[in-house]
């Protein structure tokens, strides 16, 4: 999918709520810093000091309406970033864009940072011939899992379940409360009706058996090393060939390729919003009729 398009993915209401929550959470008392520079009209320049694929377009300009600001982009969403590249302008009363700043690099670098690693984990996986999907997973920060989300799908990772309601995920704590795989897949099928799917966390091929006998859409192979993952994936696929099967689990950036496999239908990561590394953006602000220049930090 074009990632430009995915910001149509956004409910502008949610949006303007996630700005305001986000900025009374970073000034929610007396700006004092507005003082100092008053209310004069005033423009900055963004700045990408890293590489990486951009994303949080829609959450910067959130971010910035609701102080009264104006952005300019000269990227599109999902660019490949080469540093030091000028991505946007924003304008708008001196002490407005200071304080929306922070708040609005910080959404930036976080979505950014997540869809330049969920970009890398596809690649490696293109790269071994492997045509399934690269998914994140419900691990994400709590208040902040509409920006994770959207950065997986701007990276061309699929972003799983959004939440609880988009899939019943049956896990191994399910089961020992159900009884057996059995008594949770049918309860399950009970509340998905026909809308929903149903997905058994297994932790060997006899589970997995059990999961798919029950009526089981997709069965979710934890933490398999891949010598074991694959066979067992086989195995599965031999006898249930219309259920997905998914690995998950100690899966990294370096080990992926090694999940690929042809009876493998989607490999999630919990490190893609976990563990990806922010990028780094700056906003500096410019003489009106100067021509705007990157800061660079002293030696």
């Amino acid at each position: 999918m074009d990632p430009e398009g995915l910001a149509l993915l956004l409910p502008h209401a949610t949006l303007a709520t996630l700005a305001d929550s986000w900025l009374q959470e970073d000034c929610p008392g007396l700006n004092h810093a507005a003082l100092v520079t008053g209310a004069a009209p005033s423009q900055a320049a963004l700045w990408a000091k890293s590489p990486g694929v951009l994303a949080g377009r829609p959450f910067f300009d959130a971010v910035f309406a609701q102080v009264n600001c104006q952005v300019s982009w000269f990227l599109p969403e999902g660019s490949k970033l080469v540093p030091v590249a000028r991505v946007a302008e924003v304008q708008g009363p001196a002490h407005c864009l200071l304080l929306g700043e922070r708040v609005a690099l910080n959404v930036l670098a976080r979505c950014s940072g997540i869809a330049s690693t969920a970009a890398a984990a596809v690649e490696a996986a293109r790269a071994t011939g492997w045509a399934g999907h690269v998914a994140g997973t419900r691990k994400t920060t709590p208040g902040f899992r509409m920006v994770e989300k959207y950065g997986l799908l701007v990276g061309g990772a699929a972003s799983h379940r959004y939440d609880l309601g988009g899939l019943v995920m049956v896990k191994d704590n399910h089961v020992m409360a159900a009884g057996s795989v059995e008594k949770a897949v049918l309860r399950a099928q009970r509340a998905a009706n026909f809308a929903l799917k149903v997905e058994v966390e297994c932790s060997s091929l006899q589970e997995a058996v059990e999961a798919a006998k029950a009526g089981a859409d997709l069965v979710l192979l934890d933490n398999f090393r891949p010598e074991e993952l694959h066979p067992t994936a086989t195995a599965l696929k031999a006898r249930f060939p219309s259920v997905g099967v998914e690995a998950s689990g100690g899966i990294t950036l370096g080990n992926l390729p090694k999940f690929c496999g042809p009876h493998i239908d989607v490999i999630s990561l919990g490190m893609l919003t976990q563990a990806a590394p922010a990028l780094d953006f700056s906003l500096k602000l410019f003489a009106e009729g100067a021509t705007p220049v990157p800061h660079t930090h002293r030696p």
